[in-house]
Formats: structure tokens, sequence, C-alpha cells
């Protein structure tokens, strides 16, 4: 789900889950994602009260023989529920409970986050951090986190390089451990290719949006001519937005992180090429992580949507069985990645040994493995993206596709990208700011975009 989404990264209604009983969850996982009414009083009761532990002692209960309760702040579909990690875990170490704070949407999950760590209380023993977010986190608050570097059994060149990076400070501290990545893909119906005129084949797909992602546009309005009544070539604007800027290195800021997405070529291109699709009319104009765009999937509004890995557990999930062995999977036009998250053990949790323990295993091959055939979510580590399970791996939902070769295989392609700080900002406003409202509201492309700058740069300001 991560996801930060945003900001790929990149994993979606679910309130947040009470704190009694062992694990709950969230049906499926987003790296950015409106909550129903009673989820907003949740999480407004979540950043009046906090749903986790708070101190500074570390844990000692299990060791004394008394039980202890690890509670994981996270958003979307991490997997871990779905895989049986939790329960797995459990049956291992008897004298611990693991219960589960899911928020749906990311980005109504982060800025309770920052409240908690302002006030110090209220966190989860283990917290989840969105890629998006990363930069920020470490450059103003990784001392608010244990050094997961020094953790019992960690290995930090077991991830990916450009990963491991990521949440590592300047003075060397790790402050999270890489769950998933989102490798870049595009997921497509194959009936409804089929109806347009389209080739089914999945390399044949590919090869018409091969390289360039305004060939991807090109080949919408090819769909567009010939489409299947009341259906569009995509989802929508934001999330082509997303997806053209996930296969640049350079993104919303500098080589030397600082914030530059006004003057960024990449940002610029996906800019262009979103408003292109807008007025051409291939977008279905949803909001991404949204209640009509998960209708959209079982309704068959839309032939395409970007696919990083952990998307196809939301293709699938939401699509429903009706629609099962209609979607495939293809290369998109550049290598790059969408979403991915990790998890992290604040400072003010009284339970931190049990929890780096516990954030140990869950990232360690095996786990992130069986995540990864259970929804979909790629593993950060090298040796997990390596082991049989995952390169061999097929998802019921879409046939014979070799999801884990193809995913695999862009993994070893992404070209890491400079995060700055307010990446996930940026992002936001952009695509569920700016873009929607053209698509929704007809708004001018020149004012949307001024607006949006303005929005940002106020809050950059603050």
């Amino acid at each position: 789900m991560r996801n930060t989404g945003t900001t790929p990264s990149g994993r979606a209604a679910a309130a947040l889950p009470g704190r009694e009983g062992p694990i709950r969850k969230a049906p499926v996982r987003e790296a950015g994602r409106p909550l129903p009414a009673t989820a907003t009083a949740a999480l407004c009761a979540l950043l009046v009260t906090g749903c986790g532990s708070s101190g500074t002692a570390t844990g000692t209960d299990a060791a004394s023989g008394g039980k202890i309760t690890l509670t994981v702040g996270d958003y979307g579909t991490f997997g871990y529920k779905e895989a049986g990690l939790f329960d797995a875990y459990m049956r291992e170490h008897p004298g611990i409970t693991i219960v589960e704070h899911t928020v749906q949407q990311e980005s109504d999950y982060y800025p309770a986050l920052q409240t908690h760590l302002a006030s110090g209380s209220g966190l989860d023993d283990i917290q989840a951090i969105e890629v998006g977010r990363i930069a920020q986190v470490v450059k103003k608050q990784a001392n608010r986190f244990t050094d997961l570097g020094k953790a019992n059994g960690v290995d930090k060149s077991a991830f990916l390089p450009w990963k491991a990076q990521q949440a590592t400070a300047p003075d060397g501290r790790t402050i999270g451990l890489g769950t998933d990545i989102g490798p870049m893909a595009i997921c497509y119906r194959k009936d409804l290719f089929q109806q347009a005129g389209l080739p089914t084949d999945r390399d044949q797909v590919a090869g018409l949006w091969q390289g360039d992602w305004a060939r991807f546009v090109d080949a919408g309005k090819q769909y567009q001519a010939k489409a299947p009544a009341g259906t569009f070539f995509t989802d929508s604007a934001g999330g082509l937005f997303n997806a053209v800027v996930s296969t640049s290195t350079t993104q919303y800021v500098d080589g030397g992180g600082k914030l530059n997405y006004k003057d960024n070529a990449t940002v610029k291109t996906a800019w262009t090429l979103s408003t292109d699709a807008i007025q051409a009319g291939i977008s279905a104009g949803l909001k991404q992580f949204d209640t009509p765009w998960y209708q959209a999937f079982a309704n068959s509004r839309f032939a395409t949507v970007a696919c990083p890995s952990w998307m196809t557990a939301i293709v699938a999930d939401k699509s429903g069985s009706a629609n099962k062995g209609k979607w495939d999977i293809a290369a998109a036009p550049a290598a790059g990645n969408w979403g991915g998250s990790f998890l992290a053990v604040p400072k003010a949790g009284k339970h931190q040994k049990e929890a780096e323990a516990l954030v140990t295993w869950l990232t360690a091959p095996p786990q992130q493995a069986k995540v990864f055939t259970s929804v979909g979510n790629l593993p950060s580590n090298t040796e997990a993206l390596s082991r049989p399970e995952v390169q061999n791996a097929k998802l019921d939902f879409f046939g014979d596709t070799p999801t884990g070769q193809l995913y695999a295989a862009t993994a070893q392609s992404i070209r890491p990208a400079v995060l700055g700080e307010w990446d996930g900002l940026v992002k936001d406003t952009l695509t569920n700011g700016a873009l929607l409202s053209i698509e929704q509201h007809q708004s001018d492309p020149a004012k949307a975009w001024s607006t949006a700058v303005k929005e940002i740069d106020d809050k950059v300001g603050d």
C-alpha cells in the first residue's frame, strides 16, 4: 500500500479498527486513499486520543513472563493479515498479541502520524511510512525513531540499495526497513481491447506504447474511437500523471533535493500528457482510491490502469469474480517505481525491542515473498526478489500472466529517483487537486495549475 501512495508509490472503506481483539485490517492496500463517515469519525478519535502505546521505556513484559500487545499502524493493504503472517508470529511468540490499526487512505493516515509524532503520544509500536513521505521524515523526524540498522538480525545490504538509502539519515541511522516497492506496468482488459480493435497479446499490447508515454495516450485515442459503449481507455488523469512521473529519475526536486517541480521537465511532460488525455476524452475522470473508482472496476468502466505491483490486489479485489481472467498485465512505456513503504519503530513506544524484532521478521525474505504471492506487493529485499516463489508467481485472478517474472524484471531496471521532503504534498495537490478539478469540474488547465502552485507554495512556506 503503501500507499502514499503518494506518493508511489504505487498499494483501500475501512474505519480505524477497534483496539480489542488480535488483528484487524482494511480489505485492500493502496498507497494514497476517502474514508466513509464512520471512518472519518474514527480518524478524529485517532487524532485526539491516539491508537497505540506511548512512553519512553523499552518493553520488558515478555521477558518477565507477562504478555504484551504490539500495535501496528498502517494504511491500505500491507498484506500481513492476508498472508497469515501476524497469526504465524503470534503462534511462535505466545507472549505477544498483535493489533493492526489500518486507515484506508494514506493521505488521512500521514497527518495523524504527524500529530502523534509532534505530541510524542498516541503512536503505535510500529508505524508505516510511505515512500513519498520518507524524505521528509528522514530530514525532520529521524530522531523520533529507533535505529533499525542496529536491531538484532537486520542486514541493510539485503535490501535494494536505493530502497535502503531512502530511509537512511545523514548520520547513517536507519529509521525504517523497506516493505515493498512498486515497479510499474499497465493492467488492461483483454475483452475491451478486442472489442475496440486493439491487440490483446501482452507483448503486442506493450508494443503499442513501448518507450514513450505519449504513445500510450495515442493508443487511448485509438481505443476511444471504437470503444465499447460507456467505457474509457483509462481510469484517471491523476493515475497517468503519477505513472509518467514515476518513470523518471528527476521528479519534484533537483539533484540536490531542492523543490523544483515548476520547471521540472518530467512534471511538465506528465501534466501535458494528462491534460491531453482529459481533452481527448480517454479518461473516465475518476479519483483514484475513491468509492466510484472502486465500483468502476466491477462495472467495466475503463480498459487500463497504471499498475505498479501493489495495484494488482486492488484490480482483483474490486473487479470481482465476474471479471476474473479478463485482465492482463503488459510492460509500461518505461520502467519506474510508484509506491512502496517502510516500517519504523517510534522511540515513544513502550516495547521497542519487541517491535524491532517484529519489523525485522516481517521484512525478511520468506515473509516478503509470502506477501507477494498473497496480495502482489513486490519485495524490496533482494533475496526475496530472487526466490522461486516470487519469480514463478502467477496471481490466480490474472490467469497465466507471469506476474512474478514481469514485476521482478522491471524492478531490476528501475533507476532510483531523488526524493524530496515535499513529494507527497506536490503529488497530491497536482493529481487530487488540479487534475481532478479539470476532469470533474471542467476547470481551465492553466488556472488549475496556478491554483495548485499557490497552494503548494503556501504550505511549503508555512
